[in-house]
């Protein structure tokens, strides 16, 4: 769920061509907004554009969330600067996130032969280098510099924005949905309506801008909202907004055995589309007339035969290659998985061996942390995002091919629904899924898979946040009260 709430500050700023009459002198300030979470305050941000002595603009995105994860309160922040030559051209890009544990860094700078992005986290640093993108200025002003001309409704605009966390630039296209007049501080100003798509990730933001280029709110997926407010209105932000409870999708009666059935049957419905369809030997998520119909069954392997490490297929090894977030590489991960499974080669055998270790040697709390396997390792502490990024990192350090999956379990813990949660999908001759926060070395029929992939790719969960509704047949539901089970962490 925490990287939900990481995954709002990506880009939307379509690229643009500068008019002869727009001063960008004009955009210079701040602008404060409050942050809203399905209807709940969860901290708020500054956007300010500046100048500098040498001519430089320099865009900064400040944002700060204080945010309740059942119970414990929980501080992110997330900062970047992205610098623009006098003439509008992309200089660099300073970002950082930091959490309860301490800052991850993503900073770019352009030279004459591309991008060199260099990352830090968990202490540790990585340098590479990209193609230079073709972000400039009139990307970050794009709302103010279309208005500008005056646009008409259905006028579309294509674009790309870089994003270092991502380490690509991401496409995108907006359109102009509604222009409307609206009294504002007691005159009529002519209001713009656009709507904005990112296509990789399967993401419209709703954006309200003034007739002087002003953003007045965005609506980030439905669910996310970030509105201008006078400074002091926007950093009035407690702890309220429990964002596990409140993203959770709640029913109004247990299911009955969640963790013994063979089976479950569900409707889902909400905005799920074709990327989030998994189906496999454990589920099946299809369409059904306006809804959409999940199936999952009992995973046995006892006549399964495992294969033997080492893995040599060519498909196979990106999941046992490093990221930034899963440094499989380094030798602390490589000495601890050897300590782990020893001189065994059976790839199942492996796999239910780091399952156990992780769930053993973890301290379960919830922690608003822009996670990585080898800080997990050091601290051996946190919630489903590090317990399974963990695994994932001793698995890989193993030879073993793993990846990050994401969606809902069902968790009967004084308000029974299905709350978001994160596992790992490993090979052992074929891809089973694994959770190792509850100790599952096949995950059981109450995991909804709905993405696959590292932040990138779970980015797709955020037009799904607070839009989902699930029914559960009433064979499936409890005849009275189940006794309670282990909170997602």
């Amino acid at each position: 769920m925490k990287r939900v709430i990481l995954m709002i500050t990506v880009s939307l700023f379509p690229r643009l061509l500068v008019a002869q009459d727009f001063n960008i002198d004009t955009l210079i300030g701040d602008n404060w907004y409050g942050v809203y979470l399905n209807g709940e305050k969860a901290g708020f941000a500054l956007n300010s554009l500046k100048k500098d002595g040498q001519g430089q603009c320099l865009y900064i995105e400040d944002a700060q969330f204080r945010v309740n994860m059942s119970g414990v309160k929980q501080d992110i922040h997330i900062f970047s600067k992205r610098t623009y030559a006098p003439q509008g051209d992309l200089v660099s890009i300073e970002s950082k996130v930091v959490d309860p544990k301490g800052p991850s860094e993503f900073n770019a700078r352009v030279d004459k032969d591309g991008l060199v992005l260099v990352s830090i986290t968990a202490g540790v640093q990585t340098e590479e280098r990209l193609p230079k993108p073709s972000e400039s200025l009139m990307d970050t002003v794009k709302h103010a510099r279309w208005v500008h001309d005056k646009p008409h409704l259905g006028d579309v605009l294509e674009f790309t924005t870089f994003e270092p966390m991502y380490k690509q630039e991401v496409r995108g296209i907006s359109h102009i949905v509604g222009i409307e007049d609206r009294v504002l501080d007691g005159v009529i100003t002519k209001i713009y309506k656009i709507k904005t798509t990112l296509e990789a990730l399967g993401i419209d933001t709703l954006s309200t801008v003034d007739e002087n280029g002003t953003t007045l709110e965005d609506v980030i997926a439905g669910s996310i909202t970030m509105r201008i407010e006078p400074e002091e209105r926007a950093k009035d932000v407690d702890y309220k907004n429990d964002v596990i409870v409140s993203n959770a999708v709640l029913l109004s009666s247990p299911i009955e055995k969640p963790r013994e059935r063979d089976s479950l049957h569900l409707l889902l419905r909400g905005p799920l589309g074709p990327d989030h369809l998994f189906s496999d030997e454990r589920q099946t998520l299809t369409v059904k007339g306006d809804a959409f119909e999940f199936s999952a069954k009992k995973i046995v392997l006892n006549e399964f035969t495992p294969a033997q490490l080492p893995i040599e297929e060519e498909i196979l090894k990106p999941w046992i290659k490093p990221t930034i977030f899963v440094q499989s590489e380094d030798s602390r991960l490589i000495n601890k998985a050897k300590e782990i499974v020893g001189q065994e080669t059976n790839t199942l055998e492996i796999s239910n061996l780091l399952c156990a270790w992780v769930n053993q040697n973890m301290h379960s709390t919830f922690s608003a942390r822009l996670t990585n396997a080898l800080e997990v390792l050091n601290s051996l502490e946190g919630d489903c995002t590090e317990h399974s990024i963990l695994f994932i990192g001793l698995a890989r350090a193993a030879g073993l091919p793993a990846q990050e999956v994401a969606g809902l379990i069902y968790v009967d813990s004084g308000k029974p629904g299905f709350y978001f949660h994160q596992w790992a999908k490993v090979w052992v001759g074929k891809w089973i899924d694994v959770d190792p926060t509850f100790n599952q070395p096949l995950a059981d029929v109450t995991h909804i898979k709905l993405a696959e992939g590292d932040l990138f790719k779970q980015a797709k969960l955020i037009p799904i946040i607070g839009n989902l509704k699930i029914e559960v047949p009433s064979k499936d539901a409890a005849p009275a009260a189940a006794p309670p089970d282990s909170p997602v962490k």
